[in-house]
């Protein structure tokens, strides 16, 4: 698809599970391991990435995203930025803004800007974070709450200055294990009732919160590791998942969710799954 189009495209966000009407993702093409981010990529680091595996698999996944009647914009790659797949790090949709955050890690300084090239040639209205380290895998979006991941990523002073920015949303913090890389990897919210959670790593006190919130869905230690709560809703209860995570598939069906399985176990190998591979511009609150 073409960056350069008319200006109709709109940016509309308020939660992890409307229906996904657009959104923005970059192809594997230079995905590799030069920095160990997480114990997914330790393991794989060995072993590597198989690019022509990945992008076979990141296409079928585009194409199931687009066969759900999904608008799917593809950044340009660049071999500079070999994690440049994970395009939801680089910002979030809230309201009718793009948030572009300053990365916080060195090999991927510089994203940022190729995103903002194709906000500003599409007429998208952004903020940019400037030093303020945000991403947006920590950024987990229910109406007027905002749970933002304390990680080695996204600073707490950071988490502190969005609440000033955004004074008609609640921004709760959420301390887990830096190991995990980003909330995301962690916790994820499906519906309004519903959310995934791998428990051992969120503190008591911000577990009793969020179970008093949501049906959390526990994830197992191993299907963590293969980022079973790195689903994507794309919306009216359409999760796309893992096969590889087959208890996870098997708790949302009994909860009555549609689960799309698609293999992007070649991606994974560097530390991200659905929801890190994609960044919502719009979804459609019905």
């Amino acid at each position: 698809m073409s960056l350069h189009q008319e200006n109709e495209i709109q940016a509309f966000c308020y939660s992890e599970y409307d229906e996904l009407r657009r959104v923005v993702l970059c192809q594997p093409q230079y995905m590799t391991i030069r920095e160990v981010i997480n114990d997914t990529q330790k393991h794989f680091k060995k072993e590597g990435i198989d690019i022509k595996t990945a992008m076979k698999q990141h296409g079928e996944f585009v194409n199931v995203l687009r066969q759900h009647g999904v608008e799917v914009f593809l950044l340009p790659s660049f071999s500079q930025y070999p994690e440049q797949v994970f395009t939801r790090d680089i910002g979030f949709t809230l309201g009718q803004t793009v948030f572009v955050a300053e990365m916080a890690s060195g090999i991927r300084q510089g994203e940022e800007e190729i995103l903002k090239k194709w906000l500003k040639e599409n007429r998208l209205p952004f903020h940019n974070l400037v030093k303020d380290q945000i991403e947006g895998g920590d950024v987990i979006i229910d109406r007027n709450t905002i749970f933002v991941g304390i990680s080695n990523r996204t600073h707490i002073n950071s988490i502190k200055r969005l609440q000033t920015l955004l004074p008609d949303f609640e921004v709760i913090p959420v301390p887990f294990e830096a190991k995990y890389l980003h909330l995301d990897c962690v916790f994820n919210i499906l519906s309004p009732e519903d959310a995934l959670i791998f428990p051992e790593v969120i503190s008591e006190k911000e577990r009793e919160f969020l179970s008093g919130r949501y049906n959390l869905i526990e994830v197992t230690e191993e299907e963590q590791f293969t980022l079973g709560t790195n689903v994507l809703s794309i919306g009216n209860k359409k999760i796309i998942s893992l096969p590889v995570n087959k208890n996870v598939n098997e708790k949302l069906r009994d909860r009555g969710y549609d689960v799309i399985e698609v293999d992007i176990t070649e991606i994974i190998k560097s530390g991200g799954s659905f929801r890190c591979c994609t960044m919502p511009v719009f979804r459609n609150n019905m």
